[in-house]
């Protein structure tokens, strides 16, 4: 297969979140890309499949949910992945196990297992809180406390609160769900062997959630092009999709010239 890179998007979300959770992104990624098509896709056990239990493993993450890429036609030409944190490491099995399937990849604020300590991959200084907010049953409290530690912007997190809390209701997540997440995330170790396809790593210097340092590994362990924004948290594309849809603009010019 050989197409564009830009034309034909999917986005996959990271730990616990759902597509729901892009919100305006999509809308700003749209406004940039007018003429591209754009698919979002829940993993395993979150959103619409939320009822299922989530694999263990990276890799059957990775094969679910090409699976239902497949499914839904969104592979009929190849993909480029837009992807946060898990979603990140589930692109990148993607693009090593299915290399022609895929014209180029963007990895926002991710980490891999054998490139970082679990200490920056999940910033120790969270520990207490994360394991508080899995177990918190007030989703109201719940999402907030996810906001206030995903996001550097009070006011972008104070708005999208009862959106986030409405996501939740309707199709929650389960801590058994979340913890297979987590479980999958710590012990994924991809090959040393680097994507055929375009990446470009995106990070936000101060995430609170994962130390910026991770996306410095895989950019030198791959010599891979890194993007940092200064003042984001560790969604990036919530606190700053203006900066996102720049970085995206610009690499995809630069790669189909």
């Amino acid at each position: 297969m050989t197409n564009s890179i830009g034309q034909n998007w999917l986005l996959l979300r990271g730990l616990a979140r759902e597509s729901a959770h892009w919100g305006s992104f999509i809308e700003h990624l749209q406004h940039s890309f007018p003429d591209a098509t754009i698919n979002v896709l829940d993993l395993p056990g979150t959103g619409r499949f939320h009822k299922e239990a989530s694999p263990k493993t990276i890799k059957e993450i990775t094969e679910t949910t090409r699976q239902r890429a497949i499914d839904s036609n969104y592979t009929q030409q190849p993909i480029t992945l837009l992807a946060v944190s898990l979603g990140a490491m589930v692109a990148w099995e993607w693009m090593y196990r299915y290399p022609n399937e895929i014209s180029g990849s963007i990895l926002i604020n991710t980490s891999f297992a054998n490139l970082s300590p679990f200490y920056q991959r999940l910033r120790w200084q969270t520990y207490l809180q994360v394991i508080t907010l899995l177990s918190q049953k007030n989703i109201s409290h719940r999402e907030r406390a996810i906001l206030e530690l995903v996001s550097n912007t009070p006011d972008i997190a104070n708005k999208a609160g009862p959106d986030w809390t409405e996501i939740q209701n309707q199709r929650p997540i389960s801590f058994s769900n979340a913890f297979r997440q987590i479980v999958a995330a710590a012990n994924y170790r991809p090959s040393d062997i680097r994507p055929k396809s375009p990446v470009l790593l995106l990070n936000s210097k101060t995430d609170r959630l994962v130390s910026p340092s991770c996306s410095e590994k895989i950019q030198q362990k791959y010599h891979l092009e890194l993007k940092r924004q200064d003042w984001a948290g560790h969604d990036l594309t919530l606190d700053d999709p203006e900066w996102v849809t720049s970085q995206l603009k610009d690499w995809v010019n630069n790669h189909n010239t």
